[in-house]
């Protein structure tokens, strides 16, 4: 590691991994260390400062010849894994490159995008929609490669949690919106899709690049129906949405956006939409909330009535 870098990893990211476990502790612990092997195995020095995510901590570096790049650090897991395999498969095609990566320590060589401007900084949302829905065609199109989580799987397992999800909602009309979001996801699992999706695509995961004006960052590969990939998009700068007086009016024009430019079945891209309600929902009842989050209804009740 360069002599003039002292690596000052970000207090919230230690904090998270200490509150994972032995496993994660071990890894926090031996960051340092791996981003110095990184550092010597690409030949690259850090340049700039470091960033970190919920679970991850990204390097700006450049090589001997000047050529600006990231490293990206995340903790190896089946998610981390499947990220090195999606974005393989896309080439840089809307989304950020792959350069490189460690298949052992799952870290990776991205092109280097502009941190400090996402789309979210674009005030004009049909154009924001447009970017996003351009980004989207151009991910689905590549086909998924072997290996990857299946939507099918992911849905159905959704749907056999609602009975006990429901026993942890004291309101009849969560209940009963939970219910509906479910049997919505049963009538689409047998055919759950075979498009290469991103899972998070939203305007804080676009950020501005030099080969191309706005490129994808942070997927989740997912092989399913593109429909399901709306809903981070949908509520995507949530206050903001809020803030117009009107956002069921917001989520429907942003759902007829995407799903026209996309060209998908309406009522099937409502369904999988419900289905991220769904799965939204669940995880929040994990995290022992015991109501429904007031965006993820008003998105429900957006789509239900469109």
């Amino acid at each position: 590691m360069s002599s003039s870098f002292r690596l000052d990893l970000p207090e919230a990211l230690v904090a998270s991994y200490r509150r994972s476990g032995e496993a994660g502790s071990a890894w926090i612990s031996g960051l340092p260390g791996l981003v110095a092997e990184s550092l010597e195995r690409w030949g690259v020095v850090p340049d700039g400062p470091v960033a970190s995510g919920e679970a991850s901590l990204v390097v700006p570096v450049r090589d001997a010849d000047g050529r600006r790049a990231a490293l990206k650090f995340q903790m190896p897991k089946e998610e981390s894994a499947a990220a090195i395999a999606g974005l393989a498969a896309w080439d840089g095609r809307g989304i950020v490159r792959l350069l490189d990566h460690d298949p052992a320590s799952t870290t990776m060589l991205l092109e280097r995008l502009d941190g400090s401007r996402t789309l979210e900084q674009v005030e004009d949302d049909e154009a924001a929609m447009g970017v996003l829905a351009d980004i989207f065609t151009r991910l689905h199109s590549v086909p998924a490669p072997d290996g990857l989580p299946s939507l099918g799987d992911v849905a159905r397992r959704a749907v056999e949690q609602v009975p006990e999800a429901e026993r942890a909602l004291p309101d009849a009309d969560d209940r009963r919106l939970l219910r509906t979001c479910a049997s919505a996801v049963a009538e689409l699992l047998d055919e759950p899709g075979d498009r290469l999706l991103h899972w998070d695509l939203h305007c804080g995961n676009v950020l501005a690049g030099d080969r191309e004006p706005w490129l994808a960052i942070d997927p989740e590969p997912l092989v399913g129906d593109p429909g399901f990939d709306l809903m981070p998009a949908i509520d995507s700068g949530w206050d903001a949405v809020v803030a117009t007086g009107a956002p069921d009016l917001v989520v429907r024009r942003r759902f007829d956006t995407l799903t026209d430019a996309l060209g998908l079945d309406r009522e099937r891209a409502a369904g999988w939409t419900l289905g991220r309600v769904l799965q939204n929902s669940l995880w929040d009842i994990e995290d022992g909330r015991t109501r429904l989050a007031p965006g993820q209804v008003t998105v429900a009740h957006a789509v239900l009535g469109r």
